[in-house]
């Protein structure tokens, strides 16, 4: 277990590291200066490759041979899927998912 201040020394570092990466990208590209066309490319390509990642990450030990067969999976994500596409609102739909998977595996599965 750690103590107060080794939790406050890991918070700081962590912060630290976070604002470091984002303000990273102000210095490389000042404001006026031409963005890379590679650099444009992987903005565009990196945010759905990751989601790919995540989602394969999340799905990779449902059992669909046996009991529930993966359908909480199934419904959860059928359900962010389609409030994706209606709403178009990332946050809602996987909260919304998220919480009907939670519900469907602690009440029905």
């Amino acid at each position: 277990m750690l103590d107060t201040a080794s939790s406050l020394i890991m918070i700081a570092a962590i912060a630290i590291a976070t604002f470091t990466t984002r303000a990273a990208s102000f210095l490389v590209f000042p404001k006026g200066k031409e963005v890379p066309p590679k650099v444009i490319f992987i903005g565009k390509v990196l945010p759905p490759a990751i989601i790919g990642m995540l989602v394969v990450y999340c799905l990779r030990s449902t059992s669909v041979l046996a009991y529930p067969y993966g359908i909480p999976e199934l419904i959860a994500g059928m359900t962010v899927v389609i409030l994706h596409l209606w709403k178009r609102n990332i946050f809602l739909s996987i909260g919304a998912g998220t919480i009907l998977y939670m519900v469907l595996v602690q009440t029905i599965f």
